[in-house]
C-alpha cells in the first residue's frame, strides 16, 4: 500500500503547497534531507487563533496540530513530488501559544506526531520538541517545522 493509499483511507487530501506569507522559502533540500519551513494552524483558511490553557483546550490544540501536519504533507509532496520517497520524519519542533500556566504542549503536539505515525508507519516516528511560547505569527495557536530524510 502506498503513501497515498493511506491518505485516502485516512480521507486526507493533500493542500497545495502554501505561499510564504514573509521573506523564506517553505521547505529547502540538502543533500538527502528537506527542511519543511514552520507551517501555522489554519483553520477554513484563515489562521487558527487563539491561545491553549487561555481561549483554547488542550483536544482543540490538538486538532488544529493534526491540521497543520496535513499542511506540511502538501508542501513535503510539493517538495519530493512523491511522498513514497520519504525514508523518515526525522524531527518536529512545534511551538504551542501557551498561557504561562499552561503545560501540555507535548499533547497538543501528538495531533501532529500521530497523524505521521498513521501516514508513514515506523518511518514515521520521529525526535521532537515542544514549547510554549508567548505568541505566534498571526496569534495562531500552533506553528510546526519538520525535517525530513528521503531515501
Amino acid at each position: 500500500m502506498t503513501i497515498y493509499d493511506t491518505l485516502k483511507q485516512l480521507q486526507i487530501d493533500l493542500p497545495p503547497l502554501a505561499i510564504p506569507a514573509a521573506a523564506y522559502v517553505p521547505y529547502v533540500q540538502s543533500g538527502k534531507l528537506i527542511f519543511v519551513s514552520g507551517h501555522i494552524a489554519k483553520k477554513d483558511g484563515k489562521p487558527w487563533v487563539g491561545q491553549l490553557g487561555k481561549t483554547m483546550g488542550t483536544e482543540e490544540g490538538k486538532a488544529a496540530a493534526r491540521a497543520i501536519a496535513i499542511d506540511l504533507l502538501g508542501t513535503l509532496h510539493a517538495a519530493t513530488g512523491d511522498l513514497n520517497k520519504v525514508h523518515r520524519i526525522v524531527k518536529l519542533m512545534s511551538l504551542v501559544n501557551s498561557s504561562s500556566d499552561f503545560t501540555e504542549q507535548h499533547l497538543v503536539t501528538n495531533g501532529a506526531s500521530e497523524l505521521f505515525g498513521q501516514v508513514f508507519a515506523d518511518k514515521g516516528a520521529h525526535a521532537r520538541s515542544a514549547f510554549g511560547v508567548a505568541q505566534i505569527p498571526l496569534g495562531a495557536c500552533v506553528e510546526i517545522e519538520m525535517i525530513v530524510e528521503l531515501a
